[in-house]
């Protein structure tokens, strides 16, 4: 495995998040949809990972929005068959520590409730839900979560 810094704009990676969105949307009402797109993706304040296999297949990708000491994750995702191996907790170790030298202190996420794989990651990852942050309104479709880096 190996996961590094690249662009949101490549062929692989729109597959990704065009896989996040089909499994996403029949879960859970339009307005409960809070992703971004490859455009927001591809911005100066983002941080943007992609997780490949040894054969260099992208697998996953995340990213971390900046704004000032505080960051949000965006668009985690690791395809369904490569679940269950740890990379997704070694994407989302990889994010926080670009973030912290990034000099965030903080990084906030919204997650819908219909996904159990991506609740149990940010819980063992030291997440702890939160109120709705920036933006967000209560939604009882999303739970919201924080954890300080630094």
């Amino acid at each position: 495995m190996q996961i590094s810094l690249e662009t949101a704009n490549q062929p692989e990676v729109i597959r990704l998040i065009e896989e996040l969105d089909d499994y996403q949307k029949p879960l859970y009402p339009p307005e409960s949809h809070h992703g971004i797109d490859i455009e927001a993706l591809s911005q100066d304040n983002v941080i943007f990972a992609v997780i490949r296999a040894d054969d260099g297949e992208a697998i996953g990708c995340g990213a971390v929005v900046v704004n000032g000491d505080e960051g949000e994750i965006k668009r985690m995702y690791i395809r369904p068959a490569r679940r269950g191996n740890g990379h997704g907790g070694e994407l989302l170790e990889f994010l926080e520590t670009k973030a912290a030298r990034a000099g965030c202190v903080v990084l906030r996420l919204e997650t819908g409730i219909l996904q159990p794989e991506a609740l149990r990651l940010y819980e063992r990852s030291g997440y702890r839900q939160c109120p709705p942050f920036g933006d967000y309104k209560e939604d009882p479709m999303s739970l919201f979560f924080e954890k300080y880096i630094r």
